[in-house]
């Protein structure tokens, strides 16, 4: 049976998750300073001291760069009284969270389209992606940001709050950790093919469930862009499969289908050419489109964090254990 304390605890995690959301949305992110930049400092350090051409090497580096992120994260949930528990947990959500910092860099650039100002949006085109955007045009950076968009909306908002959900503050903390560093070596490249693997595949599992949360909740949402929920869930079940990535796929693929536009196609990154398959049924995005794709990130962000403290209440092994002993009488 749950009790007063654990009761009060599990609550203050859930509205932490609502509170810290709520911040991401508010309270911009410091130019310096912030908790992920500091972590990939020191990373950064770490991987230095570690490096080597080494799968197993790399997986070493993947554990001690995480873990204890994950550990201290546990600690401090433990420590804090259970008053404190929705402060606790709506800072560190809020340090890990991006939505908000995402939304603005994405119509950033849609005003420079609007604008027709394509050098500022190509300048502008790094925050989001890797690609060339020397390469593109108005209707490349356009395809370009909203498939940021959709892919940052699971890594970036409702991948830490499904593992804040599960697991609190050591889940916000840990996942958050594990997707910096898949930023930092997980890419493809000759220098981190081998000793970015585990932290890529890491970042993988981390995001399974996440990514396939994000389309359902996207194709959900289609009509607040004057989607079709149908069309969307069908686009994501027929494309997403077929993305090299084996998340990002079906985010972009739903999408794609809420807005009724066609992602995928060539990427240019450097001198490297990928070749992805289309995803959706409709014409090219454009600016319209990046703002159309900001506003259903935005529905997909609050959904998300109303059912992750939901779920946290829910999922509580006290919660659990009271259910089935309630069930039970």
């Amino acid at each position: 049976m749950i009790t007063p304390h654990r009761r009060q605890r599990v609550r203050g995690i859930a509205r932490g998750l609502l509170i810290g959301t709520v911040l991401d949305r508010f309270v911009p992110e410091p130019r310096r300073g912030h908790p992920v930049a500091l972590y990939g400092t020191v990373a950064a350090a770490l991987e230095r001291r570690m490096y080597r051409d080494s799968r197993r090497r790399g997986a070493a580096f993947a554990a001690l760069a995480a873990a204890p992120v994950a550990a201290a994260g546990a600690a401090a949930q433990r420590a804090a009284p259970a008053r404190a528990q929705a402060a606790l947990t709506g800072a560190v959500t809020w340090s890990v969270v991006g939505g908000a910092a995402l939304e603005r860099e994405a119509e950033l650039i849609a005003a420079d389209l609007e604008a027709g100002d394509l050098a500022s949006a190509r300048q502008r085109l790094p925050h989001l992606c890797g690609r060339d955007p020397e390469s593109l045009d108005e209707k490349g950076i356009a395809r370009a940001v909203v498939e940021s968009v959709a892919e940052n909306t699971s890594d970036a908002v409702v991948a830490p709050l499904v593992w804040g959900a599960l697991l609190g503050i050591p889940g916000l903390a840990g996942y958050r950790a594990v997707n910096t560093l898949d930023a930092m070596v997980g890419h493809r490249s000759p220098r981190y093919e081998r000793f970015g693997w585990a932290c890529a595949r890491l970042d993988d599992v981390a995001n399974w469930l996440p990514a396939r949360a994000t389309a359902v909740l996207a194709a959900l949402s289609a009509p607040v862009v004057s989607g079709s929920p149908l069309r969307a869930w069908r686009s994501f079940l027929r494309d997403g499969r077929h993305h090299p990535s084996p998340n990002a796929g079906w985010c972009e693929a739903a999408f794609a289908g809420a807005l009724d536009k066609r992602l995928g196609g060539r990427n240019m990154y450097g001198s490297r050419v990928d070749e992805r398959p289309e995803l959706g049924e409709g014409g090219p995005p454009d600016a319209g489109d990046i703002r159309r794709a900001v506003r259903l990130a935005r529905t997909v962000n609050t959904a998300a964090a109303v059912l992750a403290a939901a779920a946290a209440v829910r999922l509580s092994p006290g919660q659990r254990s009271g259910s089935a002993e309630a069930g039970a009488v």
